[in-house]
């Protein structure tokens, strides 16, 4: 067994047979965490990957970390039809603390810099009012199945709303926030050839030659599944929408994924009506709505009434991609709310997603169950991770996508995202006065009416961040003990390749201008060696 100490993080490079092979263990990781039993199957997986951010001071700069890429750029989404991104990724905003966390920032703070409007053919300034941080594992780790567990503390007040934190999986062969490499990409889990959706997955299985790697006749696409979000505010109680009742501050639990379901879909701000509603006289008044069937909730979920996926239109000029009339689609969220409590925004909580992977897999959302005392004995109630009995909240079979659309649970090589998001389109006032001048800075009493009540002084204070504890992911050696498809490593594996794909369109993968001219390549090489030592244990000088 051999390791090696770069930016903090100490790796296995070899690891025993018994275990797993790999390089992605931190030596940190506590001996009784190296493996783990699945909730659903029972069976014991084994840790392929952790960080247990125990080095303070680390740096997640590109070509700093042989994990991790923080990034250094604005989101795409800002400059898209309805986009509401308000923040700029700097990599300054993520680090790792003296106490052993990884800590992600979020700060009022102006970003100014020149981007090239390709439609006016000008050059125009941009403005980013709000800095934070991305933190991505793209094209360094990938993994496809297993368990993910994160130990993590929420940003900000739980009820002002304004922060998206999110804790996320996105297939490699789309990089967040770079909309040029996902689009008619993302979120596609399609591996069926239709005619009429050919034009809107770019690697469809109508295709006899995909290129660059890809294999003939098979669907791809990059899909998400997103351990956890964050929704924050003050709802003044539970919804009515939701059932059992859930109020801010929430989770969200959700895989997106297409193709979504076009005609007779559920209405944004209410469940889905399951049956059809007649009048007094019998005439029918309301029919029912298409939607998931088979999807399980547990406790305190209800099934996410707000948002039940993206239509990605025709896009307009000044856009960051183009995507014709036939090429756009509807991409939908499968997905639940699940209440927390302001613990989650004081203390680590503990969440988990065990993944089955293709054709017979699943999903299921775990967090940690918190018993308390009741008048009739003790029951338990999930939410505020006290206690160390795990709960289910949500699960959602392959069989739920392949009856209805054909589609099926990710199979893709997925890599790790760790980011919060500052977005108009997320928690921020919804009615606003027609008066109400559409600007976000803090600096401007004009902007004021567009942010909820506190949130610029939370963002002004120096002391908004997310932290997180540890995150380890888990596979099974024996495809025999789950349902689904073989857990495997790597960002290219052969059933699934990527790295020719993302060779032949590097500049899908790249920064825009101005940051453009620094790169080379989407990824600058990890530095290994010379750094400024005084002992040898400062960089690892010892391997033995």
């Amino acid at each position: 067994m051999k390791f090696i100490r770069i930016n903090g993080l100490l790796l296995i490079l070899v690891m025993a047979r018994q275990e797993v092979s790999g390089g992605f263990i931190d030596m940190d990781t506590p001996l009784e965490a190296r493996t783990t039993r699945s909730l659903v199957d029972k069976s014991v997986y084994n840790l392929v990957m952790s960080d247990e951010f125990n080095t303070p001071g680390r740096t997640f700069k590109d070509g700093h970390d042989p994990v991790w890429t923080a990034l250094d750029k604005s989101d795409d989404d800002s400059s898209s039809a309805g986009g509401g991104s308000l923040q700029f990724y700097n990599s300054s905003f993520v680090t790792t603390t003296k106490d052993g966390m990884l800590k992600i920032e979020s700060a009022f703070e102006k970003t100014e810099w020149n981007r090239f409007d390709h439609v006016q053919k000008q050059w125009k300034v941009e403005k980013s009012y709000f800095n934070s941080g991305m933190m991505q594992s793209w094209e360094k780790f990938c993994f496809t199945g297993g368990i993910v567990e994160i130990d993590i503390i929420f940003p900000g007040d739980p009820y002002i709303g304004g922060l998206w934190p999110a804790v996320w999986m996105l297939g490699n062969l789309g990089r967040a926030t770079y909309e040029a490499s996902t689009n008619n990409i993302w979120p596609w889990s399609f591996d069926t050839c239709d005619r009429k959706l050919q034009d809107k997955q770019t690697i469809s299985a109508c295709n006899e030659h995909n290129h660059f790697g890809m294999h003939p006749r098979q669907g791809r696409g990059a899909t998400e599944i997103d351990i956890v979000e964050v929704m924050t505010g003050d709802s003044g109680g539970p919804f009515d929408q939701t059932d059992p009742p859930v109020e801010l501050p929430y989770a969200d639990f959700t895989l997106q994924v297409a193709p979504g379901i076009v005609k007779n879909r559920p209405q944004s701000g209410s469940l889905p009506a399951r049956k059809d509603t007649v009048n007094d006289h019998g005439q029918l008044q309301f029919k029912a709505q298409t939607w998931y069937d088979g999807l399980v909730l547990k406790g305190n979920t209800s099934i996410n009434p707000f948002f039940y996926g993206t239509y990605l239109d025709e896009t307009k000029p000044g856009e960051p991609v183009t995507r014709t009339k036939e090429q756009a689609f509807q991409a939908d969220a499968v997905g639940v709310v699940h209440q927390l409590t302001p613990a989650h925004f004081n203390r680590t909580h503990t969440f988990r997603v065990e993944w089955q992977p293709g054709r017979g897999g699943r999903l299921d959302w775990f967090v940690k169950a918190h018993k308390i005392k009741t008048v009739n004995g003790t029951s338990s109630m999930e939410g505020d991770g006290l206690g160390d009995q795990w709960t289910k909240a949500f699960t959602l079979k392959d069989e739920s996508l392949d009856n209805l659309m054909g589609s099926k649970i990710p199979i893709e090589p997925s890599y790790l995202i760790m980011n919060v998001a500052i977005s108009s389109t997320w928690g921020f006032p919804y009615d606003v006065p027609k008066w109400c001048a559409k600007c976000f800075d803090c600096n401007d009493p004009k902007c004021s009416c567009a942010f909820h009540p506190g949130f610029c002084n939370m963002l002004q204070s120096g002391d908004t961040a997310m932290y997180l504890d540890h995150i380890r992911v888990y596979q099974s050696n024996d495809p025999s003990a789950h349902v689904g498809g073989n857990h495997t490593l790597g960002c290219d594996p052969p059933e699934y390749p990527t790295k020719e794909w993302i060779e032949g369109h590097e500049y899908r993968y790249m920064r825009n201008p101005p940051f453009v001219y620094e790169d080379k390549k989407p990824l600058r090489k990890v530095q290994r060696g010379g750094g400024v030592c005084k002992h040898d244990v400062d960089c690892g000088g010892n391997i033995t």
